[in-house]
Parts: structure tokens; sequence; C-alpha cells
């Protein structure tokens, strides 16, 4: 296999990657396991449990793994670059028509049914992912005290998932001793690459531009616990870039997922759109978009290769294994957060936050109801679960939108 077929290979997979980190691991598979002996059964699902333990979009980095396990660090970053650039490409020609004319009536419409499609995408990926991590009464519990620190103690997102990654290490056996690494750690990449993240974080606090330095530092952050996904950070992010740093309005961050929800890559990439939109204001989107692309994903190249000679170990370690799984709980009330953040920002015409001793929940303001955006939220989850495709869903629940706007008058 040569490192051309490799690079045709992961740009085909590039620009197919729609539907989320299920329906872009199953491609992978069928690209590289069914059509291609390039991996085995038994390597391509060790990679990806190894690729679960680290920080980061797991189909990203799965691809950065493939690529380096068939041609070496040069395949890695072939393959994970391919994964990623068509649809970081697509998200920032959407972001710049979006910031020229999202004010506009009719795409205001439009929105209000993206809006309510997204409602109903992010409950039923609760749903999936609960029906998976919550098969115990522990995990159970885990999940509901990560709901209520998030909703209504508003206590750090790395808090909770730190927390409950501990409790899962430190409930569970040692086990046996895991197999030795296959390889040594590329110590002087790891360094490079080290620099590489650092690079442009220096050259905004030398050159004075305090929004990229803002943008870059909080996004590196973001980079090193993004565990469970794209969904299990969102509430954290929409909560530093609305109400603490301002960058974006609620409405915006709605919009954001939606149209990142549409495009292939990784989930993830929302992170170019809010960069994008937060630059806008000071002329200088597209450089704001790059610094939040940049410090989201080279992290994740960073993982891949210093972990990856150790695969044998972290897969083997029922320690880390017990911790994921406790992490992954935690997700589920992480994402229960964010979906009723979600709704209530769509279904409702205002919130309070009333204080109740230590706790603030979210609540919506009585008789503020909005019954349009929920007839389409309902509609948008009955058509995911009959099977339709995601970007047709999104599509018909903007028309949606336009259709109620015209009987309202809105």
């Amino acid at each position: 296999m040569t490192l051309r077929a490799l690079t045709l290979v992961f740009l085909r997979i590039g620009c197919l990657s729609f539907g989320g980190p299920a329906a872009q691991i199953a491609l992978m598979q069928r690209e590289l396991v069914e059509r291609r002996p390039w991996l085995t059964e038994a390597e391509f699902l060790r990679a990806l449990s190894f690729c679960m333990l680290l920080p980061g979009p797991e189909a990203m980095q799965l691809a950065t793994y493939a690529g380096w396990r068939l041609r070496g660090t040069l395949g890695g970053l072939v393959a994970g670059s391919l994964f990623v650039l068509p649809g970081a490409a697509v998200i920032a020609a959407l972001a710049l028509a979006y910031a020229a004319h999202g004010d506009l009536p009719a795409v205001r419409a439009a929105f209000t049914g993206i809006q309510a499609a997204v409602i109903a995408i992010v409950v039923l990926a609760i749903l999936r992912l609960g029906s998976k991590a919550l098969k115990t009464w522990p995990h159970r519990a885990i999940a509901l005290l990560a709901f209520l620190a998030l909703y209504a103690a508003h206590l750090p997102f790395p808090l909770v998932i730190l927390a409950a990654g501990a409790f899962g290490f430190l409930t569970t056996p040692a086990g046996p001793a895991a197999p030795r690494q296959s390889a040594a750690t590329p110590w002087a990449l790891c360094a490079a690459l080290l620099a590489l993240w650092a690079a442009p974080l220096i050259a905004a606090w030398g050159t004075g531009a305090d929004l990229l330095l803002a943008l870059g530092l909080f996004f590196s952050k973001l980079a090193l616990v993004t565990f469970g996904g794209a969904y299990a950070v969102l509430a954290w992010m929409t909560d530093e870039v609305v109400r603490q740093q301002g960058w974006l309005t609620a409405a915006q961050m709605l919009d954001a997922l939606g149209l990142a929800e549409t495009t292939p890559g990784p989930l993830i990439l929302v992170t170019e759109f809010v960069g994008i939109l937060a630059g806008q204001a000071e002329g200088i989107g597209l450089l704001a978009g790059g610094m939040v692309l940049w410090v989201t994903f080279v992290p994740c190249f960073l993982w891949i290769f210093a972990f990856a000679p150790h695969i044998e170990a972290l897969t083997h370690a029922p320690r880390l294994s017990a911790a994921l799984a406790a992490i992954s709980a935690a997700v589920v009330g992480v994402i229960a957060n964010l979906s009723l953040w979600f709704a209530l920002q769509v279904l409702f015409g205002g919130t309070v936050s009333p204080a109740l001793g230590p706790l603030s929940p979210l609540l919506p303001v009585p008789g503020t109801l909005q019954p349009g955006p929920l007839v389409l939220a309902i509609a948008a989850g009955l058509a995911l679960r009959a099977g339709l495709a995601l970007p047709l869903v999104l599509a018909l629940s903007a028309l949606g939108g336009l259709g109620l706007a015209a009987l309202t008058g809105a």
C-alpha cells in the first residue's frame, strides 16, 4: 500500500464522513477492513478502544492511528489531516456566509427549524449513549450526579469529568500486568508537536492579539478534556463563549451546532465556526477560526503519536477501562444538561435562574412555551427515529421553519 493510495482513501473518507462518530467509524471500517485488507477486524477494534481512552474526537484519532499504523508518522499526519480538512473548508465557507446573511428574516426562520432539529439530535444522542453506558446502578448514579452538578450547581465541566474518572479508577482492582509496549515513545516528535501547539499562542501573546490569545487558550483547555465527544463539552463551551466572554449569542451557538451537523468531519469542528464568528467583530474571522482549528486538532496528533506505542498496555488496563466507563456515564448526564439548555433556549421565550440555596437551576418563564418549534422538534425526532438521513432531516426542518414563519407572519 503506497502513500498515494492511503491519501486517496482518506480523502474519500474525509469528504464522506457525515453523520457523527458512529457513522464515521463505520465508514472507516468498511474502507480499511472490509474493502481493503489494510487492517484486520481485531486491529481495528483495538485501535478504536485505544482512541476512546484519549481526549479529542475518537473518529479523527482513529483515522490518524490507522495512517500511522500503515505508513508511519507521515501516514498518520496525512490521514488525520484529510479527515478534518474537507469539513473545515465547508465550515469556514458556511461561517462567513452566516456572518454576512444570518440576520435576514428568511435565514433566521430557516435556523428556527434547524435549532428545533438540534434538540432532537441531542436527545437521541443521550438515548444511544445511555443504552451503552448506563448498564449498572453506579453508572446511572454517576450520570445523575453529573447532570445535577452542571445543571443546578454549575460546577466546572473538567472537575465533573475528572471526578468520574477518578471514581472509576480508584474503585477497580489493578488486574494482571499489561503486555509490553511495541515501540519506543517518539519523544522528539512529541516535543515538536508541543512546540507547534504553543507557537500560535506565543505569537498572539507577543503581538498583543488579545482575542486570538483568549480563543487559543480556551480551546487548548477544551482539547485536554474532550472525553466523550463534542456533545460532552458543548455545554461548557457554550457557557464560556456565550455567558462568560460574550463572543456569541445563544442563538448563534445553536446555529453553529446545526450547521456543523450538516458537514463532513468531526462535530468538534463547531469550534472553528465559533472562532470565525468571534473574530468577525474585529475583522479577523478566518484568522480566529484558524487559531481555534489549530489548537483543537494539533493535540489530537500529539496524543496518537505519544501513546500509540503503548496501545497494548492501555487497552488491557482494567483501571483505565473502568475510568473510561465512569467518564462515559458522566457524559450521559453532561449531554442531558446540554439537551435541556438547548430545549429551554429554543422552546421558551424566556428563562430564569432562581437561587435555591447553593443551587440555581435554569427554568422556563411560565407561559412562554413556543408551540411551533416544539412541533418541529418532535417531527425531527420522529424522522430521525424512522431512519431518515441527518442532512435531509435538517433540510426539512429548515423548510419547516420557513413555513412556520409564513403561517405566523414572523
